[in-house]
C-alpha cells in the first residue's frame, strides 16, 4: 500500500478554491513545490498552475486540481496541508513527517 503524497484539510481546500476562483485567472488549480531557500535549506512553494502534465502527481480537492511538482514528491510524501487564521494573519501550514528540523521563524525546513 502506498502513502499519499499530500493530503489537505477542509480549511486548506476551502482557501485554495477561494484563491483559484478569485485570483487564478482561469487556472484549474495550484502547484505545490519545494525550493532551496531560507536558513534551514528548503521552503514550500505554491503557485497557480495552468498546464498539468499527464504524468503529474495530482490531488483532486473538491474539483480544484492540486499538482505536486515532480521534483518535490520525495520531500512531501505523507504531508498534510492546512490553512490557519489567527489574530496576526493567515497562512498555509505544512505538517511534514519528513522534516528533520525547521528554522525559528518557521519559513524553511530541512530533511
Amino acid at each position: 500500500m502506498s502513502t499519499q503524497v499530500l493530503s489537505l484539510t477542509q480549511a486548506a481546500i476551502d482557501r485554495i478554491k477561494h484563491l483559484v476562483e478569485t485570483q487564478g485567472n482561469g487556472a484549474p488549480g495550484i502547484q505545490i513545490g519545494v525550493r532551496t531557500a531560507g536558513c534551514s535549506g528548503m521552503s514550500y512553494t505554491i503557485d497557480f498552475v495552468n498546464d498539468i502534465a499527464e504524468d503529474a502527481e495530482l490531488v483532486d480537492a473538491d474539483g480544484i486540481k492540486v499538482v505536486i511538482d515532480p521534483t518535490a514528491v520525495m520531500y512531501l510524501v505523507g504531508t498534510e496541508m492546512d490553512f490557519v487564521e489567527d489574530k496576526l494573519g493567515s497562512a498555509f501550514k505544512f505538517k511534514n513527517p519528513n522534516e528533520a528540523g525547521r528554522c525559528g521563524c518557521g519559513e524553511s525546513f530541512t530533511v
